[in-house]
């Protein structure tokens, strides 16, 4: 055998003799050379990960007889891949032709059908339609691994019951259309299965109770279908090497585990977005390796157990959004190797244990979870953090100084809380900081213009998102994606993660008591891509520099004592989609209706007197309107005056009434008034 690795196809084509040709990512791109379809003696064909295009040679595979494996994977071969020229090809083997990025169209290659000997076939990847190909499994008896995500195809998954397929270890067809409800013998005739994945398809109905038969099962991915029911006890008791366990994102209920569970060796647990009741019976799992746990997004209530502390190696902890209540017991300090810890949205206040360990933790979310008090000083040992979510609880007090040794901090969201006093200057040495979030608080005095410091999302300042994380977890499908951060921009709340969330930077001190000017340093932010100071006493002009915001797309500065004219120069900014100074007291022009600015509607001026242009009224050189003052407690004084006259001319009224009723001297003078004004008056 001879094995060529080449970084070119340069002087290749006068090796005819090659047994085995590996040209695995070299860059290579064009069509693959036709001198191929000389070199007959090929077993064994490798071209993946590189750029070749056009489509596949039907001489390369009607010459070559002798294949036994091939690899296309990782190219942009374009049209349809029937490779019907490997139709009288016995030999073969295995065949790779996953991840092509022009997404060959068409259905499963039809010359598989003639195909008995196959050993692993990978098709991943490659927009195929049609019907999920049962006959692949029914044909080849020694198939041992086969993997079809992320196709177009759809029918039932069917399998006969007196087929024995002993050999396969690997059976993957996840992100497809495939529906309806799973064999109940399915576990019988794959004994031995390793990883099963059928995740992101239709299929509903329960998880057959033969799944338990799949004594060597590593891996169960099931998530984001329609299952219901609850987790058969034979999957749970029998299926003692699984590592991995998905389920997310289905119907089930009842308790999260049943009670004679033995998986010992479990890592992954994913539970989330289910119906799923009771308490957290952390107990019965009986596996000390659990590495990630996410029951998020179901109905579990009762207290976090003290097992919790048992989990020596968690990393992952996702609780948010179920029934849990506090406080959380101390044995939750022994965790300390958390990476991430989701208890959003449960009711685990009023305080997290000082104890908590937070050395290690990248992101940490404590929203909407009934804590009170001041700004949690565990924090402090956080030097690692990357996300800290306190929304909506009821804290108070002041924000730390030491804010500022979170030097690895990226997201900092603390809406809707009662945090009070100035904004730390300390809080500009988070060079890191992309979305910043003090919206709804009481913070006082001015915007500190160290905020020049912060780059918001300049590439120059990246932190590691992930840092070092097992291999276990990292092979764990999406962990890239699980962090998510949610931030109102265009005036709705947003949701980012993955990539997006690397890209997503910005600022909102909505509603506090801010006062003084806005800093014209803030114009430097240039990679700022939301900026929210509304419903604060900000004064003085709108800083000409805003016009270097040139990536912003929300901007809203409405609701303040802003004076001045709008600077023209802001319709230089092309990125702009929502723009707002309503209610301020604002003089001038409005910007000419150009670029951006000609998709801006009235509502985004409205409540300046003084501003004149289209949208609002034509400015005719006539606009004498008085200078009018609109704060928040002009509005407040406004509205009380408003109830207070008119409680007051009920009472007049009443008053009246009641003293003409018990008068008859002046009922009868008011009669007779009536009757001289009125002469029809009875």
């Amino acid at each position: 055998m001879i094995l060529i690795v080449a970084t070119s196809t340069s002087g290749l084509c006068r090796l005819r003799n090659l047994e085995e040709l590996n040209i695995d990512r070299n860059g290579l791109w064009g069509p693959l050379p036709l001198c191929f379809c000389n070199m007959t003696s090929l077993h064994v064909l490798d071209v993946k990960n590189n750029n070749f295009s056009g489509a596949i040679p039907s001489c390369l595979l009607s010459n070559l007889k002798s294949l036994e494996s091939i690899d296309f994977s990782g190219n942009a071969f374009e049209g349809s891949l029937s490779l019907a020229s490997l139709a009288n090809n016995s030999n073969l083997e295995n065949l790779y032709l996953y991840d092509n990025r022009h997404h060959a169209n068409g259905i499963i290659p039809s010359f598989l059908k003639e195909q008995y000997a196959l050993r692993q076939l990978e098709l991943n990847d490659n927009g195929m339609t049609g019907n999920f190909p049962n006959w692949l499994l029914d044909n080849n008896v020694n198939l041992t691994w086969l993997e079809l995500n992320g196709n177009h195809l759809s029918g039932a998954f069917y399998l006969p019951s007196n087929l024995n397929l002993v050999s396969i270890i690997r059976l993957e067809a996840s992100t497809n259309i495939i529906d309806g409800e799973r064999p109940s013998w399915i576990g019988s005739i794959l004994p031995n299965l390793q990883s099963f994945n059928m995740s992101n398809n239709l299929l509903k109905g329960r998880i057959p109770p033969s799944i338990g038969n799949m004594s060597e099962l590593l891996s169960l991915d099931l998530s984001n279908n329609g299952f219901t029911g609850e987790i058969m006890g034979t999957l749970a008791k029998n299926c003692m090497a699984l590592s991995t366990l998905r389920l997310s994102g289905n119907n089930l209920q009842g308790q999260m585990l049943p009670k004679n569970s033995n998986l010992g060796y479990l890592s992954i647990l994913d539970l989330a977005s289910n119906n799923f009741t009771r308490d957290i019976s952390l107990g019965i799992l009986n596996s000390s390796f659990l590495q990630v746990l996410d029951v998020s997004n179901n109905s579990l209530s009762g207290t976090l157990p003290n097992s919790i502390g048992d989990l020596q190696y968690l990393q992952v902890l996702m609780l948010s959004s179920n029934l849990l209540e506090g406080p959380l017991s101390s044995s939750f300090c022994n965790i300390h190797i958390l990476f991430l810890l989701d208890l959003s949205s449960n009711n685990l206040g009023p305080d997290m244990p000082p104890c908590t360990s937070v050395t290690h933790m990248r992101f940490l979310h404590l929203a909407n979870d009934t804590l009170t008090g001041h700004f949690p000083e565990f924090l402090l040992r956080g030097s690692s953090i990357v996300t800290l979510d306190l929304r909506h609880n009821a804290l108070s007090g002041e924000v730390p100084n030491w804010i500022g040794s979170l030097r690895n901090l990226k997201f900092l969201l603390l809406q809707g809380n009662n945090f009070e006093g100035l904004i730390p200057q300390d809080l500009c040495l988070l060079k890191n900081m992309s979305i910043l979030d003090l919206s709804n608080n009481n913070l006082s005095g001015q915007i500190p213009s160290c905020l020049k410091d912060v780059r918001f999302g300049n590439d120059e300042l990246t932190t590691n998102l992930y840092g070092v994380l097992t291999s276990d977890i990292l092979h764990w499908g999406g962990l890239l994606k699980l962090e998510e951060v949610e931030f109102m921009t265009k005036r709705r709340l947003e949701s980012y993660k993955g990539n997006i969330l690397e890209l997503m930077s910005g600022m909102d001190l909505l509603q506090n008591n801010l006062r003084g000017s806005i800093p014209p340093v803030v114009g430097y932010l240039s990679d700022l891509r939301a900026l929210n100071l509304s419903h604060n006493h900000l004064t003085g002009l709108i800083p000409k520099t805003f016009s270097n915001l040139k990536n912003i797309k929300s901007l809203d500065l409405s609701y303040n004592n802003l004076s001045g004219p709008i600077p023209p120069q802001l319709i230089e900014i092309y990125t702009l989609s929502n723009f707002r100074v309503a209610y301020n007291n604002l003089s001038g022009k409005t910007p000419d209706q150009k670029n951006q600015f000609g998709t801006f509607g009235e509502e985004c001026y409205e409540g300046n007197p003084l501003l004149c242009g289209l949208p609002l009224t034509r400015c005719d050189g006539s606009n004498t309107l008085p200078f009018v003052n609109h704060t928040r407690e002009d509005d407040a004084w406004r509205e009380a005056f408003l109830w207070s006259f008119a409680g007051s001319y009920v009472v007049a009224f009443f008053g009246v009434v009641l003293f003409l009723y018990v008068n008859s001297y002046y009922q009868f003078i008011l009669v007779e008034l009536v009757r001289k004004l009125i002469p029809a008056f009875p």
